[in-house]
């Protein structure tokens, strides 16, 4: 195309470039033409430039010598040095230039200092380096046998990239005696081949041709390019469509899944191509219904299910199935297809309750009707025969009615709703298919509550410790009973037994709340006067007839300090705790002046008294002791010593309120011969105040043993009624010391108590809220009963 520009105008441009040289820049035009070969390897010279201008190969460089190109990998190239162009890269002419004839490229070279153009031509000559070749390799082509001769069939032409004589300039047929060959020249598209038919086609002798189809260049040699032509006789339709088989027959078992193909139909046919090839149907006079239940395969002539087949609706279909080629007139054969369904075990049994009783009293007797049963198999034979059952591990069975098919549900055992109040029970019914088919059903039997079950306390006996002095009117304990039945039945109230056979006396100061088991007392305990007792509490519950039980309930008062302790010796005779003591003179330091004696009703901490003095004349000349109340001397008297002294005593208790009692002591000294006629007179007078004195002491403590000892017998006829170790919760021991204190050890859940006199065991310990008169005792025995102490 640049070519055919610069061409004309080449006269014109030369003037135009001289008149603009001459006048602006000296430029000089000239142009010169080369040619060479395509495919050439890069460095082959084109031709000298610079010796066909003759140009000054020594300023080439200096005055920049090149080729002006828009492209950035060029063609050509130009040497600076000697002026000699060459190629740059491989040139592919059918690149470059295509299909024309003639392949000129046209190079401008410029010099610099001054500026030439000159215009180079440089013609790109075609080599023989391509093959002819086909659109396709491979042609297939349909020819009905009744195809006459003559017939003209246009092949697609080879094309070839070379130009000229290096194209395609003929074609050539292999041999076949039907076939022959004619090329029609159609100018720059080229050389059309097409296929003639020379001789009739016959399918049965021959179905199909293979030919070779050439095309050649005119190198030399030439080359060729190839095509295979496979002609496929089309027969025609004259052959109908034949079954296999002379009888379809099948059988299939009702409520196959969806999908499942039930049978194959082949039908064969001797024609080829849409003659030969075989379309399956269902006839047209086919049956909706069957239409809802079977589809066939067009192609493959499957036939499969595509409803719900259901051996009770119907046992045996016919088909009509029709077997049609795909010729322009088609011919079609039909068939009959014969499908038998085969009966399974599908329907699991029906479960029905027709009567039932949801409640039962736990006193019904084994054998009670609870629910009529009846079961149901929509199958038949051994598929509809049932068997039902219940679970075994309830007290409940199935007992076969003489109607078929019904059950009576029955209880077989006792029941007893305290241990299980509801039953649910679940009826198996099994068929006797293969495999076999089971349902199930739930009911639910609830057991009734009969009044069985007489009110349980949770302890018995029940044991409270109460300390004296109690308000009146308050509860001080309580006990508690439950009932195993419910409603009416487990509604409990309670009540004091009072029949006679205790104390009325014991049991008239005590009330008993009868909706909640509280037991108050009318009136205030006094250890001194009742330290235990017992009586008995009747739970009842509200059933028809009512039910009943009763407890022991066994009371100890704990004392409290209420009592001061009591003056036994000195007393005077006017009552009062005054004494007057005489002692020689000349004692000797711890000389035993008198004994104060005194007695605290109280136990424990609070009938444990000591002694202190409180006034006397001289401290350095007595002293007391403090747990016995023992007066002795603590030195000799001397002359400057007074001649009486006076001595204030008290004497408390060790309550957490201490209450207390004073004595007078007065100490005459006299001298010794004194002293002993003193003492022969007062001997006689003492002999009978000390046989006073221990006469009430001997009352006293038989009074306190005897109680003891009572408490004793109570404790051991309880230990007797019970199981467990119930007396070596309480055991007694009476300490004497001059003070007439007490002491008792007890039990309370897992730790021993003491009420201590005036001394206490080694690692004993006060109990916190016990006004310290209770010590806790290390204990070397374990125990499950509960004490409860009411303090």
């Amino acid at each position: 195309m640049e070519q055919r520009r610069h061409k004309p105008r080449r006269a014109s441009g030369y003037f135009f470039s001289c008149v603009v040289a001459a006048l602006l820049w000296n430029l000089a035009l000239a142009e010169i033409r080369y040619s060479v070969s395509e495919e050439g390897n890069e460095g082959t010279v084109v031709g000298n430039i610079a010796k066909d201008l003759e140009l000054d190969k020594s300023t080439l460089k200096d005055r920049k010598y090149r080729i002006v190109s828009s492209s950035a990998d060029p063609l050509f190239d130009v040497n600076q040095n000697d002026g000699i162009l060459y190629v740059s890269r491989k040139i592919d002419r059918e690149e470059v230039c295509a299909q024309s004839n003639t392949c000129l490229i046209n190079l401008k070279t410029v010099l610099e200092t001054p500026l030439e153009v000159h215009y180079v031509e440089v013609e790109v000559l075609d080599i023989n380096d391509h093959s002819p070749s086909f659109p396709e390799k491979a042609k297939r082509l349909e020819i009905s046998e009744s195809v006459l001769p003559g017939a003209r069939f246009q092949l697609k032409a080879s094309r070839d990239p070379d130009s000229g004589q290096f194209s395609v300039q003929r074609y050539k047929l292999s041999h076949n005696d039907h076939f022959r060959l004619e090329v029609k020249d159609k100018g720059d598209d080229g050389k059309i081949p097409i296929l003639v038919i020379q001789k009739s086609l016959d399918r049965e002798t021959a179905a199909s041709h293979s030919l070779v189809l050439t095309a050649l260049d005119g190198g030399k040699p030439p080359k060729s390019g190839e095509m295979n032509i496979l002609v496929n006789v089309l027969d025609i339709n004259d052959n109908a469509p034949v079954f296999t088989k002379d009888v379809y027959s099948v059988m299939i078992d009702e409520n196959v899944p969806v999908g499942t193909t039930v049978i194959q139909v082949n039908a064969t046919d001797l024609d080829e191509g849409p003659n030969g090839d075989v379309v399956y149907s269902f006839s047209n006079i086919m049956n909706q219904n069957i239409l809802n239940l079977f589809d066939i395969n067009p192609s493959t002539g499957e036939i499969s299910v595509i409803g719900l087949i259901d051996y009770e609706e119907k046992d045996k279909y016919e088909i009509e199935i029709e077997a049609s080629d795909k010729g322009l007139a088609p011919l079609t054969t039909e068939k009959s297809v014969i499908i038998k369904i085969v009966d399974v075990n599908d329907n699991p049994p029906e479960i029905e309750v027709t009567s039932f009783s949801s409640s039962i009293p736990e006193d019904a007797r084994p054998g009670t009707t609870v629910a009529l049963i009846s079961v149901n198999d929509l199958d038949s034979g051994l598929n509809g025969k049932v068997i039902c059952a219940v679970d075994e591990n309830v007290p409940f069975t199935l007992s076969p009615s003489l109607k078929a098919r019904m059950y009576a549900l029955v209880t077989k055992s006792s029941l007893d709703r305290e241990q299980q109040s509801q039953y649910d029970l679940t009826i198996n019914a099994k068929d006797s298919g293969h495999p076999p088919l089971s349902s199930q059903k739930t009911i639910s039997v609830v057991v009734s509550d009969v009044n069985d079950n007489s009110p349980e306390f949770s302890l018995s006996p029940y044991t409270f410790y109460v300390t004296e002095a109690n308000e009146p009117g308050a509860s001080v304990f309580s006990v508690k009973a439950f009932d195993r039945d419910e409603n009416e039945n487990a509604h409990i109230s309670y009540h004091i037994l009072r029949d006679g056979t205790e104390d009325k006396t014991l049991t008239s100061f005590l009330n008993i709340n009868s909706e909640n088991g509280d037991i108050m007392a009318l009136k205030s305990f006094d250890f001194e006067t009742l330290k235990t007792f017992q009586f008995h509490v009747v739970a009842s519950d509200s059933g028809t007839p009512s039910l009943s039980s009763n407890v022991t309930v066994n009371v100890f008062i704990l004392d409290q300090n209420d009592n001061a302790p009591v003056i036994l010796y000195p007393v005077s005779s006017n009552g009062s705790a005054e004494g007057v003591e005489e002692i020689p003179r000349n004692v000797n330091a711890g000389h035993l002046v008198t004994k104060v004696r005194a007695y605290d009703a109280d136990i424990g901490y609070n009938g444990w008294l000591l002694f202190s003095l409180q006034e006397v004349t001289d401290h350095s000349l007595f002293g007391l002791d403090r747990y016995t109340g023992q007066i002795r001397t603590l030195r000799s008297f001397t002359e400057t010593d007074e001649a009486q002294h006076k001595l204030l005593l008290l004497v408390k208790d060790n309550g957490n309120v201490s209450l207390s009692a004073t004595a007078t002591v007065i100490v005459k000294l006299v001298e010794p011969k004194e002293a002993f006629a003193a003492s022969d007179v007062k001997s006689s007078s003492k002999a009978d105040e000390d046989n006073n004195v221990t006469f009430y002491l001997m009352i006293t403590l038989g009074s306190v043993s005897a109680l003891f000892l009572i408490s004793i017998i109570v404790l051991i006829a309880m230990q007797c009624s019970k199981s467990t170790d119930y007396t070596s919760k309480y055991l007694q021991e009476t300490n004497y010391d001059g003070t007439l204190c007490h002491s008792i050890q007890y039990r309370s859940g897992d730790k021993r108590y003491m009420l201590v006199g005036p001394r206490m065991s080694i690692g004993s310990t006060i109990v916190p809220g016990s006004h310290a008169n209770t010590l806790v005792l290390p204990d070397r025995r374990r125990t499950s009963e509960e004490v409860r102490p009411f303090l």
